[in-house]
């Protein structure tokens, strides 16, 4: 019975991996969330995109601002940001721009 259960246990967690997978992911590699970074220059956001099944590229949200990016995997060059703190988006959206689920959101202070 107990082989039984390992058995089910490891499909069901299996699946909901698979499942997971499936709907896409975000990773920002750099910066990192909090992180201060020099005012008025340019910065690099180090960022992959896993869009899943449904989703097709990614806009980017810089303080609200909106940019569309194709790359699923690389740098995108921040503007130069002013004194303060500021929040960067990333959303996974489909071809129609509609956002799929999968986004992750980091939060810098330029000093």
């Amino acid at each position: 019975m107990k082989t039984f259960k390992t058995l089910l246990f490891s499909l069901l967690f299996g699946a909901a991996t698979l499942a997971f997978a499936a709907d896409g992911s975000v990773t920002i590699t750099a910066p990192s969330d909090g992180a201060t970074i020099k005012a008025n220059t340019e910065t690099k956001l180090d960022y992959e995109i896993n869009p899943g099944a449904r989703g097709d590229h990614f806009h980017i949200y810089i303080d609200g601002k909106e940019s569309v990016v194709r790359s699923l995997k690389g740098s995108y060059t921040l503007p130069k940001l002013s004194p303060g703190k500021h929040t960067i988006t990333l959303k996974v959206v489909d071809k129609g721009h509609t956002p799929t689920g999968p986004e992750k959101t980091i939060t810098l202070t330029a000093e």
